[in-house]
């Protein structure tokens, strides 16, 4: 969980990574300068083709897409391949605006909210909230695993 730097004398923890999948190329860089100034570890990929290979090229904490890109469900595409993954990454269906008086209106097809890009303090919120929910299952998991192996 902790790394070394270059010096060998400090250790720092090392960054969720987040892989950002959208096609507009002003939104996707735009989040990504957002969630790498909140100290994540982000990587974007611009069509679901070129997300799926991320996904098999690097473990994610986190991956967040955009619903509609080259086809209307590539989002949805994206989300299901992250299920897929053995390391088991949280999702959430990215959106542009969204009014926070109808979130039952929005949820993602996993049972996740959509997440706003328009408030950054909240955008934060809720990426660290679904990182910390993953890591918490994940946990749960390994637990299970012994307990039944003791």
């Amino acid at each position: 969980m902790f790394a070394e730097s270059g010096s060998g004398r400090e250790a720092f923890p090392e960054l969720a990574r987040v892989l950002v999948v959208d096609d507009d190329p002003a939104s996707r860089i735009t989040l990504q300068t957002v969630l790498t100034a909140g100290g994540y570890h982000v990587d974007g990929a611009a069509t679901a083709a070129e997300a799926v290979c991320k996904m098999q090229d690097h473990e994610y904490e986190l991956v967040l897409s955009d619903l509609q890109m080259e086809s209307p469900e590539a989002g949805l595409r994206v989300i299901a391949h992250a299920h897929l993954m053995n390391y088991q990454p949280a999702t959430a269906l990215v959106t542009a605006s969204w009014q926070k008086d109808s979130q039952q209106e929005h949820q993602s097809a996993s049972g996740r909210f959509l997440v706003a890009t328009e408030d950054i303090p909240e955008l934060l919120t809720r990426v660290a909230h679904l990182i910390s929910e993953r890591a918490t299952r994940i946990v749960e998991q390994e637990l299970r695993y012994i307990c039944r192996n003791n």
